[in-house]
């Protein structure tokens, strides 16, 4: 698993912020600057994305198994405090990591995401998973790729472009692609509503058993974490705090100055 780091490397005081089901740890780079005088940033990329190998097996990209890896990846950093930022799969395996006995976790950033996650925006993620989509200059990829993700929100040109280049990779035959396993899509095919009402009895095991204050950012547009969710949270679980962000649905992306500044408000206070 490759990670990228901002700031000190010896300083005991740890961030890691863990990206969304189809991206990769660049996202955080505003987010790291704005906190890397503070914090030794580590912005992983999840296993089958970004400069991280690839599973042999698909049925390997699964919660348990990231939850796993950055259990390991957190033994490496020995970090004496660690607060995390997760952006909506990324903000479940913090649900998991701080739902551990003992979990190292201070603060917790839960970005769109919640123990109940609603199966029609599970399905529309599911229509363009995995597909081999391929584009003949990184401007058209660009372009293709905010159209598809709408729900991030308004970005500049310069904003969105530093958050796509890290996202695709020039093939051989001068195309551009996707920066992930297409394999990332297999477990998502096996989703049904019984499924999908398991996993979130898990979830709110997970929420019910953390610890660490936590704040939750929602799009106010987000099809995936709701207001009945959000209000459901709040009746258990963690002290909570949450902060709604008007025009964005899912996920802010963490680039605007008045996202960063609510997540650097809440990790400093």
């Amino acid at each position: 698993m490759a990670y990228w780091e901002w700031g000190d490397p010896l300083n005991p005081r740890v961030l890691l912020c863990v990206h969304g089901l189809t991206r990769q740890g660049r996202d955080f780079d505003v987010l790291a600057q704005a906190l890397c005088a503070h914090y030794r940033v580590v912005c992983p990329d999840v296993v089958g994305r970004g400069e991280s190998d690839w599973l042999p097996d698909p049925r390997g990209y699964a919660v348990p198994t990231y939850v796993a890896d950055m259990v390991t990846l957190l033994a490496r950093l020995n970090a004496q405090s660690l607060d995390w930022v997760g952006t909506s799969m990324g903000g479940l395996i913090g649900m998991g990591v701080a739902s551990l006995p003992g979990s190292p976790i201070r603060r917790l950033v839960l970005n769109d995401v919640g123990p109940r996650m609603e199966l029609a925006a599970l399905q529309r993620i599911g229509q363009y998973l995995g597909l081999p989509l391929r584009w003949n200059s990184f401007e058209e990829a660009a372009e293709a790729l905010r159209l598809l993700t709408l729900g991030f929100g308004p970005h500049t040109r310069e904003q969105w472009h530093a958050l796509t280049r890290p996202q695709l990779h020039q093939e051989a035959d001068g195309r551009w692609a996707l920066r992930y396993d297409p394999g990332i899509a297999e477990p998502f095919k096996q989703l049904d509503p019984e499924l999908v009402a398991a996993g979130q009895a898990q979830l709110w095991q997970a929420w019910d058993r953390i610890q660490a204050p936590t704040l939750v950012l929602r799009g106010a547009l987000s099809d995936l974490l709701t207001p009945e969710t959000l209000e459901d949270m709040s009746r258990r679980g963690p002290e909570l705090q949450v902060r709604v962000f008007d025009g964005v649905g899912h996920a802010p992306t963490l680039v605007a100055p008045d996202q960063v500044e609510a997540v650097c408000q809440f990790l400093l206070a």
